[in-house]
């Protein structure tokens, strides 16, 4: 057994080292904040939105934030009703810093709990800079009582730890941390009769990171006389094995409602507390997801058996998965009921520390809640249990069986999504099943929801919620008919959404497509309706979730088209816009599919663009979605695009007018002098310029005609005149003569600077001697600047200074004279003083350096 149990810990571990495939389905549609305009609720210098109660019969919902509690309206959330401000007084802000916490952040006063007490009272916890405190808030005129009791079990000391909470009966069942350093967890029932706490050991509770607390009733009138339980769910330290590090394992945890205590053993202990280890395995590609993030119990008003939605993470292979797995109440209650517990045991050689018990075990069963088989032991109450079964509930809390999801698979598996929150709703299609609907919350800001459908999970939509992708802290749904949002809390603000975003859907094809048990056509509407909030539609609406459109009316698509006029050989694009992200866009023209390839066509994501335009490429162009659903291909126009080519005026040609030059020359000879004045020479020389006929004497003859003008127009062919002014405006060769006239006028600066420089040949040295004649020097000749230093130096050896003792140091040449070899290894060889080399000093006077 032991070896079992080491093994399957070695699996846990081993296991997720393994490649992993594509995991999950992706969001058909992307909902961004621009399109779908959600309400927000915030205000200015408040943080820490993390606490949310929802009072459906008031249309109220209650918000817990840091040092404030507000009530907003559950229909707008923009909607502020009331305020209430719960502030830390500066002494215990002084005494939460002098503990070494944060002034700033951590030493103030955290809302954690809010929970009702009646209809005019909530009961509300704070962390009151790590000195936990509940009061009572009066809703008549939402002030605080200002009793401050004593909030250690009820609320955490430290704003960071995890924490859970849910009043059942006006009873308070809390999980968190019992201490300052957060090192005593503990699972509290606060109420005014008795005060329940688990047992301070870590085989109780070890390390726990707390998500969720519900509790389910017992079926009324049921054959065993139960009891109604409260779940907790958490995640923990392993205390069955360990290896190098602290290995997590996900728990659910049960205890009684109606637990006192024990008389002796267990003292204002629980003597109903149990928990089991809960399976989220995906064998398929042999990961195991073991740290719980969320949990939510769906209950069904149809009395049929509540269902258990958790959210998981795997903490040992940081893959970047997330996994959602869903239990049967059944399931876990057999655990605790029939299952096999554990206890401690020292294995030789071995990491596992607890191991199954095999011994026996007595009754009453430890850890049961008090039925019709206990009352008929003569045991009514936990006070009275036998101090053999609650010893036995102290030394063996944990079960050795597991709780399996449905399937024993995972209902999601995706990667890189790390949900933190879940809610589930339970609608009726149309088609007489009932659905539930998934929504999950992520680390940035998101909603996905997703459905189950024939074994399929399908993730319908995804919704952006908050605008700086931060974490969704907590996730609320709204049960009231008629009135169903999502309510989202982060750090900043909360977020109302509705369940489903059916009008956004403009065609019956795609209303259909999306497949939301929430939405349907409405054919006399013409529209995308929410089948919970249309009434009147009297069994008239379109919904298949299987995806076939074909019921689909023609009139009911609704395409858009557009017209592009444009120039030969220009280039255009066409756009189009598809929001599911499981369809695929193909473009017809003239009703057959194009062939989108390089160098005419290059096709975009969102549009398709067509380079050199052509008589050819004028038409009709088709943006067409395709869509796969199981075996039905379904197609739809999206938008429709006509390509038109400008018509270009053409000038006159000799073959459609055949006129000679001299039948031109005649008719041009009729215009009268007399009415050609400026503007009347502008137009008609305009017109006769695009005439293919010559021109010469023009001006001479016009002067000889007498013609009316009104008798020239009917004879000279018409034209086009907008193209003439066309082809004879000066402004279009504004732009080339300023470049021209620029570059030139650059060039000529050129020019004249490198001439002035002394950078170009001879011809541009002469001009630049002639103009600087008066100012520039001759230069020097060099052999008689040489000749006249020779001159000097004979001269200074000769006549003699008047300090003789003295010797005068030539200057440096560049050659080697006797001084120089005298001091190496060169022997002297005694050469006169005319075969010495001498100095030259002489400055150079160039032709192109300026003279002074």
């Amino acid at each position: 057994m032991a070896f079992n149990v080491a093994f399957n810990a070695l699996y846990l571990v081993l296991c997720t080292a393994f490649g992993a495939a594509e995991f999950g389905p992706a969001p058909r549609i992307t909902w961004h904040l621009k399109e779908t305009n959600l309400m927000h609720f915030h205000v200015s210098g408040i943080s820490n939105y993390s606490t949310l109660l929802l009072s459906e019969e008031k249309d109220v919902l209650y918000v817990g934030a840091r040092e404030a509690i507000f009530a907003v309206s559950s229909l707008n959330v923009a909607e502020k009703l009331h305020e209430a401000y719960w502030k830390v007084s500066d002494e215990k802000n002084n005494e939460c810093a002098w503990k070494g916490k944060s002034k700033q952040t951590e030493c103030l006063n955290y809302i954690r709990v809010i929970q009702p007490l009646n209809d005019k009272t909530l009961y509300v916890c704070g962390t009151n800079a790590f000195q936990p405190t509940c009061d009572y808030l009066n809703l008549t005129d939402f002030r605080l009582l200002g009793r401050n009791e004593d909030g250690k079990g009820r609320c955490p000391f430290d704003p960071a730890q995890s924490y859970i909470s849910v009043m059942v009966d006006g009873e308070l069942y809390s999980g968190t941390s019992f201490n300052f350093l957060g090192s005593e967890p503990i699972i509290f029932r606060h109420s005014s009769q008795s005060q329940l706490r688990t047992e301070y050991a870590v085989p109780w509770l070890n390390e726990p990171s707390f998500v969720y607390a519900d509790v389910i009733r017992a079926p009324a009138n049921n054959p065993e006389g139960d009891d109604d339980k409260v779940y907790f769910f958490f995640t923990e330290v392993s205390v069955e094995y360990e290896f190098f590090s602290k290995l997590l394992i996900p728990r659910v945890a049960r205890v009684c409602k109606g637990d006192q205590g024990g008389l002796r053993t267990l003292q204002k202990k629980w003597t109903s507390f149990l928990k089991a280890k809960l399976i989220c395995h995906s064998s398929e590609n042999n990961l195991i997801f073991n740290v719980v993030s969320d949990v939510f119990i769906l209950k069904h008003s149809d009395s049929s058996e509540p269902k258990i939605y958790g959210v998981f993470t795997s903490h040992l292979n940081n893959v970047g998965l997330s996994a959602v797995c869903a239990y049967n109440v059944s399931t876990v209650e057999e655990v605790f009921a029939k299952g096999k517990y554990m206890h401690s045991a020292t294995v030789e050689q071995s990491n596992t520390k607890w191991v199954r018990y095999n011994g026996e075990v007595p009754k009453p069963r430890p850890g049961a809640c008090i039925n019709n088989e206990a009352r008929a032991m003569n045991y009514t109450s936990s006070l009275n249990l036998p101090d053999m079964t609650l010893q036995f509930v102290k030394d063996h809390p944990l079960m050795d069986d597991s709780v399996s999801p449905v399937g024993n698979k995972p209902k999601l598996v995706l990667r890189d999504v790390i949900y933190t929150q879940i809610v589930v709703d339970r609608v009726k299609a149309l088609d007489g099943n009932s659905y539930d609907i998934m929504f999950l919350s992520t680390d940035k800001g998101i909603l996905h929801k997703a459905v189950s459908q024939d074994a399929e999970m399908r993730i319908i939509e995804e919704i952006v919620l908050f605008p700086h992708l931060q974490p969704v802290q907590t996730l609320l749904l709204s049960n009231k008919e008629g009135k169903r949002f999502i309510y989202a809390g982060s750090n900043t603000g909360v977020v109302q959404s509705p369940l489903a975003f059916c009008e956004k859907f403009t065609s019956c094809k795609d209303c259909i497509l999306t497949r939301d048990p929430y939405c349907a056509w409405h054919p006399v509407k013409r529209s995308c309706v929410n089948i919970l909030q249309d009434s009147t539609a009297d069994g008239s609406l379109i919904q298949k979730l299987n995806g076939d459109a074909s019921q689909c009316p023609d009139s009911a698509e609704i395409q858009k088209s557009m017209k592009h006029t444009v120039k030969s050989r220009s280039t255009v694009e066409l756009k189009c816009s598809q929001k599911s992200k499981l369809a695929n866009l193909v473009w017809q023209f003239s009703n057959k599919t194009l062939k989108a390839e390089l160098p005419k066509y290059h096709l975009l994501e969102h549009a398709l663009v067509i380079f050199n335009i052509t008589d050819h490429d004028a038409g009709i162009y088709e943006c067409v979605s395709q869509e796969e659903v199981g075996n039905i291909k379904v197609s739809q126009v999206l938008i429709k695009h006509v390509i038109e080519l400008e018509k270009v005026p053409t000038t006159l040609k000799s073959t459609a007018h055949p006129y000679t030059q001299t039948e031109a020359k005649s008719q041009i000879t009729t215009i009268p002098a007399k009415v050609l004045d400026f503007s009347t020479w502008k137009k008609t020389t305009a017109q006769i310029l695009t005439s293919p006929v010559a021109f010469t004497s023009v001006s001479a003859k016009i002067q000889e005609s007498t013609t009316p003008l009104t008798e020239m127009h009917s004879k000279v062919p018409e034209v086009q005149i907008e193209k003439a002014m066309y082809l004879t405006k000066p402004s279009d060769c504004s732009l080339l003569i300023f470049l021209v006239l620029l570059f030139g006028l650059l060039f000529m600066i050129l020019l004249v600077y490198n001439c002035y420089k002394g950078f170009l040949p001879n011809w541009c040295l002469r001009i630049r001697t002639f103009l600087f004649s008066g100012k520039q020097k001759a230069p020097p000749d060099f052999p008689d600047c040489e000749q006249g230093v020779k001159e000097n130096l004979v001269e200074s050896k000769l006549t003699p200074s008047q300090y003789d003792d003295t010797q005068k140091i030539p200057h440096d040449t560049g050659y080697e004279t006797e001084l120089d070899y005298g001091n190496g290894t060169v022997p002297h060889t005694g050469k006169t003083d005319e075969d010495q080399p001498f100095d030259v000093k002489c400055d150079l006077k160039y032709a192109d350096s300026d003279g002074d």
